[in-house]
């Protein structure tokens, strides 16, 4: 329908409003839509139907804030996009941790003294460790493209999960100074009465739930990247070549 020249035409103009890839990809198909569309019930030619269809989608691309996970202004369209996908992954991350938190209150009053349930707190926590390790061994041809500074032409981020992703390696760092740590407070506080640690309990309660929560968090991230980056292939080879 539109010539090769003039789909790079509409790639470049969204490409200098610095989308993720995945989601230029995905508003690209949009917009050559909407353009064969005013082309075709308004008798225009590509660059007038393109002109008009750029004026429809102003609003999108004016530049917005969202400080909790972007540092520098994104276009609106990205925030929405974005906004809506991360929260459904949140709800799941919650849900998950708020799983492994009860586990660990139920270990409580199920080990049969403190040292037992000390060694259970360090592997439950271990296992947050060692399944993003295994995952990434797994999938290490891909790890170059969960790098915060690896992007599509120097310019574009090629996923809305990447940035995410990249942040794996602090959470496992923070996650590994928990896992050192003996964490039997809460059985102290429960099994044993020993009231003197309150303020060592809720530290060892909450902290490990908050870091499981981001783990869980990043690497659902991490399979969408890579579901995304799947998707994309296609798009991939033909830009390499």
């Amino acid at each position: 329908m539109f010539s090769k020249e003039q789909e790079q035409e509409i790639t470049d103009y969204l490409m200098l409003h610095k989308l993720p890839l995945d989601i230029l990809l995905e508003v690209k198909d949009h917009m050559i839509s909407q353009v064969a569309d005013i082309q075709t019930e308004e008798n225009l030619n590509f660059q007038d139907a393109f002109h008009k269809t750029r004026k429809l989608w102003e609003s999108e691309f004016k530049r917005t804030t969202y400080s909790a996970f972007f540092s520098e202004e994104i276009p609106v369209i990205v925030k929405k996009i974005v906004k809506e996908r991360y929260f459904s992954i949140f709800k799941k991350s919650l849900l998950l941790g708020l799983v492994s938190a009860a586990v660990n209150f139920a270990s409580v009053f199920l080990m049969k003294d403190a040292e037992i349930y000390s060694l259970f707190f360090q592997i439950q926590n271990g296992l947050f460790i060692l399944f993003p390790v295994a995952i990434w061994a797994l999938h290490y041809k891909m790890l170059k493209y969960i790098k915060s500074d690896y992007k599509y032409k120097g310019k574009l981020y090629y996923t809305m999960y990447q940035q995410n992703a990249a942040v794996t390696i602090s959470m496992i760092g923070i996650m590994g100074q928990i896992v050192s740590k003996e964490g039997n407070y809460p059985y102290l506080y429960f099994r044993e009465h020993n009231h003197d640690e309150i303020v060592y309990v809720l530290i060892t309660l909450i902290l490990p739930f908050v870091v499981q929560v981001m783990i869980i968090f990043v690497m659902i991230n991490f399979f969408e990247h890579k579901k995304s980056l799947e998707k994309m292939k296609e798009f991939l080879n033909l830009s390499a070549e």
